[in-house]
């Protein structure tokens, strides 16, 4: 891709105060400006979290955040070359994504990086003098095996189309990988906080991690060190940006005790499983299915706080009970719940989609979420009785009781009684 040399000369930034850094050798004199919601990717400019040149950076932070210390570690146990640069060679993504409508409105996306897929592409020439840009989203291809599916095969609940859902019981997939970018005001604003507010949180919660935070408030883009999200898409990709074509989609966050190893304590796991199939069969039926799957551990509380309130549910006076089940939470982390779904539907905007046909959640704050953010929601599936594991049920009492119904998913009369015996109507 070539283009007008003086569009790369970085524009003016717009004048802010600019107080001392703890960081002198990290300016702005060689950064490209970023213009957050800019349509044109030059005008919005790269992203830059590279060590390698702090004069070029542009952002709080380091690229693949979460896996900073462990190359910081790779440093130094000599492993790592300092300053390596990554050689992008036939790293394209498999499939062109975009750009949509909503790349360009900094209402829709404020915490990933549009054009994170196409660095090589779109800023082949800042690579070329030397800018050391990574991507922050890849896609490709690969076909995913699960036994559910194999189960649902000899149930006949699916059959092989040779196209979707292959001979060897495998389903291919468009995967997509992306990292956290935020910007901080659209970030702010979604979370109806100040700017300053929000900055002074992350650095203080971060036990003073990234000082640029308070003190380069020049600085709009962070790289926040949390994982990030993986999307496995049935069918074709671009479908996804076509209201009349049917989506069947699950946005799910990450229960790896559940989705990994089988445990029986939540649903996680077998509803996930479900949602893949109702994706695999709307996809053979013309459609295209989504998984959005978000490394958001023990409900963003991370997995020693869940096994600790396991612990506390399983052994408090009486046993587990669905009255206890959120209050337990609560006593050990101090709140219930730090998913927050106000960001989550930034990587839905991201794929172009406007209209969700069939939404496999019983979750109202993902669908707050969605359908606050402009995208319309039609059906919503939820997870059918038998595939709730019996050490699940009361999760799933809790939950009842806690609002969690969808449209459609009506209590059995016996799941009422279950409830007003514990005092929860």
């Amino acid at each position: 891709m070539t283009t007008d040399p003086s569009a790369l000369t970085p524009a003016p930034a717009p004048v802010r105060h600019i107080r001392l850094t703890s960081h002198p050798g990290q300016g702005t004199a060689g950064a490209p400006a970023i213009r957050w919601g800019d349509p044109d990717p030059l005008a919005r400019g790269p992203v830059v979290g590279s060590t390698t040149n702090r004069s070029q950076r542009n952002v709080v932070g380091t690229h693949s955040g979460s896996y900073g210390v462990y190359r910081a570690l790779a440093v130094a146990a000599g492993n790592l070359t300092r300053g390596h640069r990554a050689d992008l060679t036939n790293t394209s993504p498999t499939d062109e994504i975009g750009p949509y409508a909503q790349w360009g409105d900094p209402s829709k996306m404020v915490s990933i990086d549009p054009w994170g897929a196409s660095v090589q592409k779109v800023y082949a020439d800042y690579l070329a003098q030397g800018y050391d840009i990574r991507p922050t989203i890849a896609v490709t291809k690969a076909h995913v095996h699960l036994p559910e599916i194999k189960q649902a095969l000899a149930f006949q609940r699916l059959k092989v189309d040779g196209r979707i859902l292959l001979e060897d019981a495998s389903a291919s997939v468009t995967k997509v990988a992306v990292e956290p970018v935020w910007w901080l005001p659209g970030v702010a604003k979604r979370f109806n906080v100040s700017e300053a507010d929000l900055r002074r949180a992350l650095f203080e919660e971060t036990g003073g991690m990234y000082p640029e935070l308070v003190t380069r408030s020049d600085i709009d883009v962070f790289l926040p060190p949390i994982g990030g999200q993986t999307l496995y898409v049935f069918g074709d990709i671009r479908d996804l940006a076509k209201p009349e074509v049917t989506l069947t989609a699950r946005v799910h966050d990450e229960c790896n005790g559940s989705d990994v190893f089988g445990s029986d304590i939540c649903t996680c796991r077998p509803y996930l499983t479900h949602a893949i199939e109702e994706c695999i069969r709307g996809a053979q039926a013309g459609g295209v299915g989504l998984i959005a799957y978000s490394r958001k551990e023990g409900r963003a509380l991370g997995e020693v706080t869940k096994f600790l309130v396991y612990n506390a549910r399983k052994r408090q006076v009486g046993g587990d009970s669905a009255d206890k089940y959120f209050l337990r939470t609560e006593c050990v982390a101090g709140v219930q719940d730090m998913r927050f779904q106000e960001l989550m539907p930034d990587v839905l905007h991201w794929l172009g989609i406007r209209k969700i046909h069939r939404l496999v959640s019983m979750s109202n704050d993902k669908y707050d979420a969605i359908t606050g953010s402009g995208i319309e929601v039609g059906e919503r599936v939820p997870i059918p009785d038998e595939l709730i594991p019996a050490d699940a049920k009361v999760e799933m009492e809790a939950k009842i009781a806690a609002g969690y119904f969808t449209e459609g998913a009506v209590p059995t009369e016996a799941d009422l009684a279950q409830v007003k015996g514990r005092g929860l109507e």
